[in-house]
């Protein structure tokens, strides 16, 4: 079985500073901006993860949807935990 995701300290301390940055700003439009940038770095994570993925499986790049994986693959790399929803690989 192999071993559960955990964050570096390093990560763990980014992940504190930028939580204490939004709870600190009460300005609508700077945490609508703040969202968008947190998404924009999400996706870019599952794609740079995704490519990772492909590259050491083989797989050809996918055009169209070349970001969306397979159901079944995504079950096949995700740990046996008995956990199967809500979380996607980052």
């Amino acid at each position: 079985m192999s071993e559960p995701l955990a964050l570096s300290l390093g990560q763990k301390f980014e992940l504190e500073r930028m939580t204490r940055a939004i709870d600190a700003t009460g300005d609508p439009q700077v945490l609508r901006g703040l969202a968008k940038q947190l998404l924009q770095a999400w996706q870019s994570q599952k794609a740079a993860t995704q490519w990772v993925m492909r590259q050491q499986l083989g797989a050809p790049a996918r055009f169209g949807s070349e970001l969306a994986m397979d159901a079944g693959l995504l079950d096949a790399l995700r740990p046996d935990d008995g956990c199967k929803g809500g979380m996607d690989i980052l």
